[in-house]
């Protein structure tokens, strides 16, 4: 155990911050959560990140084990350790320097990035993609989130702004989106949107309907859900296409709670990626479901201080 290293994984989400004490394996020795929901203030948001720092140190001076350094996923818009928007969930969460002000109270490097950003790493260093050095990762939820990863490195565009994957646009007279664009990706292929387009041609109410209740009924076959289902796929497929069109990754992950349906999910996307993509783009690539799960974020994180902290 001497000679392997540990670091701290921090998960900021809209609920809850997830936090584990991580091996340079990617073994995960402890980790819990802590909710943040409601009305939590910024400063609150900050404390309780506090907290869950320090159960994870207290918990490797226990077991006897050096923490070498603090990775951090965080919602919005990450450049050089600071959060600079972007993180409409959180209360005033912007121009924070969560980097500085951690590794000040703590002693310890810490590296921020964003939480999408993180996941798709986490993925690619410890879960579907392992072994992997270029990677396209898509995490299907309430919006559409993702990640590049190119020569074994995140990439984020100048200053970290960019990798919006659900804002790529697939229609360019489309539907309103809320980052302020027109025919994102996101604002017809989320769940959200897949909930939307079922209630409207099912009469139900988009508030008694969730993502498992859409994939129950199509394993049913009910015709309302194999519509909107082949449609929600078929707009993922046509979009990754253009990824793997512009970034020829070796493996294409899908992740978020729906794409724990069942492997026909990822089958779906796949049959329709795979129809509209150049073939020789595509010739290295697979696209495979997340294998990670609510870790994704913690070991992603941790494994930023891994990969540049020596």
């Amino acid at each position: 155990m001497e000679n392997t290293r540990y670091a701290v994984g921090i998960d900021l989400g809209g609920t809850f911050v997830k936090f584990a004490l991580v091996s340079e394996n990617g073994d995960i020795l402890f980790d819990d959560k802590l909710a943040i929901g409601g009305k939590i203030s910024r400063e609150d948001i900050l404390e309780t990140v506090s907290k869950a720092i320090r159960k994870v140190i207290e918990k490797a001076a226990e077991i006897k084990v050096s923490v070498t350094g603090i990775g951090f996923g965080s919602p919005g818009i990450v450049d050089g350790g600071i959060v600079h928007g972007g993180a409409d969930n959180l209360d005033r969460w912007e121009n924070i320097d969560l980097s500085g002000m951690y590794s000040a109270e703590f002693g310890l490097p810490v590296l921020v990035d964003n939480d999408a950003n993180v996941m798709g790493l986490g993925e690619a260093v410890y879960g579907a993609a392992k072994g992997c050095t270029d990677v396209i990762f898509l995490t299907v939820g309430t919006g559409i989130g993702g990640a590049i990863i190119m020569n074994g490195q995140l990439y984020g565009g100048y200053k970290n702004r960019g990798t919006e994957m659900g804002h790529v646009t697939i229609d360019h007279k489309g539907i309103d989106c809320n980052c302020g664009g027109r025919g994102c990706l996101e604002a017809y292929a989320s769940t959200n949107a897949l909930i939307s387009q079922y209630a409207q041609r099912s009469g139900k109410s988009p508030d008694e309907i969730n993502g498992h209740y859409i994939v129950e009924k199509f394993l049913d076959n009910e015709p309302a859900a194999v519509e909107c289902m082949q449609e929600h796929t078929d707009y993922l497929g046509h979009a990754i296409a253009g990824f793997m069109n512009t970034f020829a990754p070796q493996k294409v992950i899908i992740g978020g709670g729906i794409s724990e349906a069942g492997q026909f999910y990822i089958d779906m996307i796949k049959k329709s990626a795979f129809s509209y993509v150049m073939p020789d783009c595509s010739r290295f690539t697979d696209i495979v479901g997340a294998t990670l799960g609510n870790s994704a974020g913690c070991l992603g994180a941790a494994s930023l201080i891994f990969k540049n902290v020596i």
